[in-house]
């Protein structure tokens, strides 16, 4: 046990080392945008992911012209986790992103306290879904970049022009491939998620 642990008394009167507090956190985007990089970049545990592989059918429905490399693809979602600190413990589930599995949204984001929108600048609308249903059920949410091969295709203000989000929702380059730029793109979440508690 750590000092930095919070303590519970039990019943019996003795001190014991309280669970953390588990938080439920989304990462949404179109197809092949890095979400479930993201999560496996960050899970403590083996990430549960329902890849699938690209039929001859779904490559002729789903555009691969940016992921040519993309063999397959989630056809339900990704779950993994990490605990930030002693007091908390995000859990992480990644939507498809194709339009056709969208109807499972609804069961995958119930409870969370906020989501993460992965996006492409090479092709935006691909996102325009998932920044709609966030806003639609008012859900905290923040729209991260993600860097493929280390740059992006347009500055953070046209994104928020194009995307049409307000200065209140948060934009941010990031790498899903990295652990920790992962990370500090999920802590944007939780403050975005405290301070709308907090308003």
């Amino acid at each position: 046990m750590t000092p930095t642990e919070p303590l519970v008394r039990t019943s019996a009167g003795r001190d014991a080392v309280r669970p953390p507090l588990p938080v439920k956190l989304v990462i949404a985007g179109g197809f092949g945008v890095g979400k479930t990089t993201a999560v496996g970049s960050i899970s403590e545990i083996e990430p549960l992911t329902t890849e699938a592989a690209i039929t001859e059918v779904a490559a002729g429905v789903d555009d691969l012209s940016h992921t040519p490399r993309k063999t397959t693809t989630t056809v339900a979602m990704d779950f993994g986790c990490i605990t930030i600190d002693p007091t908390l413990k995000l859990y992480l589930f990644g939507t498809p992103g194709q339009e056709r599995f969208g109807f499972m949204w609804d069961d995958i984001v119930e409870g969370a306290v906020g989501g993460l929108v992965i996006v492409d600048t090479r092709r935006l609308d691909d996102c325009y879904a998932a920044v709609d249903y966030f806003e639609h059920k008012q859900i905290p949410f923040a729209v991260a970049v993600n860097a493929f091969d280390g740059h992006v295709a347009h500055t953070l203000e046209e994104v928020r022009w194009a995307l049409d989000v307000s200065e209140g929702v948060p934009l941010l380059v990031f790498d899903a491939r990295e652990r920790g730029s992962v990370r500090d793109a999920l802590l944007v979440v939780l403050e975005q998620a405290l301070a709308r508690s907090e308003g």
